[in-house]
């Protein structure tokens, strides 16, 4: 390469490392057995839920962020009997959330640095990863994701059985043609501002014929082409004020009539809707628990931030002095909290759900 080459191509890469293939890591990391039939069961339960053919209330539970695959492990372990037990009015999936969006700096999420010092030992994240979602899997409780980086869809996307797209990737284009040809079904978050229109138009670009640039199977760059999504939705995040409250849910419903898409939405309990004070979460539950009894027939899904500690902490330096079981990136509400709040939950709706769809 000559010098002058040099000066426009590459300029700022100071290294780069290979990846294994995505073909590589599934041949490595199999989806099979008990695990292929709980990704199985998330999918279609998901999908009937969004078709109206399952009655039944998603509830995304778990972690702002998973940083400790223990920790994880630890929390799908308390995660799964209470699953089960209410698995006749809730259908219950695990937030297992590997990336993190930055505004300007921090840590990205255990993908790109999965030893929370810096190193951005990718290979080591994304083996890490598909292990434990393998694991969490074969406990058979269905995962949920954030489709943030465009490549790394197509070495974990067939552990994932509901995916979401964040309020500041919703407005990406590029965001949007991925979601077309996710398999999961895909939820759009409102704007961060708490505009409801980019989410739509996010649905309508993704349930249509799309064309996009990533990574094959097999390592090589390649054109997708997709069918387009049937099965997307609205998050419902707040903005600069909660939106969860009745009149916010029906301008959202009339926005999505309006654009001629099924009237699905689903309210993140958490971000702008509790003013970033996590406690307020519960509150923002027992307002749509409300809703639904009054008769809301659009509310299909809730999402909570909860660990099985509550609060979250900073990185301390050495990352060997992080409290187990507290979040590092949003606050969430402990597991007792939890517990008992999705048990209420269901208390509430069970009688009012069948009868809705």
């Amino acid at each position: 390469m000559s010098a002058k080459t040099r000066e426009v191509d590459n300029l700022h890469i100071i290294s780069q490392e290979e990846l294994p293939t995505p073909a590589e890591l599934k041949r490595e990391m199999p989806l099979k057995g008990d695990a292929l039939d709980t990704v199985l069961y998330g999918h279609h339960s998901v999908k009937g839920i969004l078709d109206n053919k399952d009655h039944r209330l998603l509830v995304v539970v778990g972690p702002c962020s998973i940083h400790d695959t223990a920790l994880a492990m630890d929390y799908a372990r308390l995660l799964k009997p209470l699953a089960d037990e209410l698995k006749d009015t809730l259908m219950i999936m695990m937030r297992v959330y590997f990336e993190k969006p930055r505004t300007t700096v921090g840590w990205e999420g255990l993908i790109y640095d999965p030893y929370l010092d810096g190193s951005h030992r990718i290979e080591h994240g994304l083996r890490i990863g598909r292990q434990l979602m393998l694991d969490i899997n074969a406990l058979g409780l269905p995962i949920a994701v954030e489709a943030l980086d465009l490549i790394s869809p197509q070495y974990l996307q067939d552990l994932v059985s509901w995916t979401a797209i964040g309020a500041r990737t919703t407005e990406s284009p590029t965001h949007r043609k991925l979601s077309s040809g996710i398999s999961s079904a895909v939820g759009f978050k409102n704007n961060v501002d708490g505009s409801l229109s980019v989410a739509v138009n996010a649905i309508r670009s993704a349930s249509a014929v799309n064309t996009f640039i990533s990574v094959a199977e097999n390592g090589r760059v390649a054109a997708f082409r997709t069918s387009g999504n049937p099965h997307c939705h609205v998050i419902l995040r707040g903005g600069k004020e909660p939106n969860f409250q009745a009149p916010f849910v029906a301008a959202c419903e009339a926005e999505l009539r309006k654009a001629a898409l099924p009237e699905n939405i689903l309210v993140d309990c958490s971000h702008g809707n509790s003013r970033k004070q996590y406690e307020l979460q519960l509150e923002v539950l027992e307002d749509v628990a409300q809703q639904i009894v009054a008769g809301n027939k659009s509310i299909m899904g809730v999402m909570v931030e909860s660990n099985i500690c509550a609060g979250n902490q900073p990185i301390p330096a050495d990352p060997q002095e992080i409290r187990y079981g507290v979040s590092i990136t949003d606050a969430c509400i402990d597991w007792p909290t939890t517990e008992t709040a999705l048990r209420k939950l269901a208390d509430e709706v069970k009688d009012v759900l069948p009868g809705r769809r």
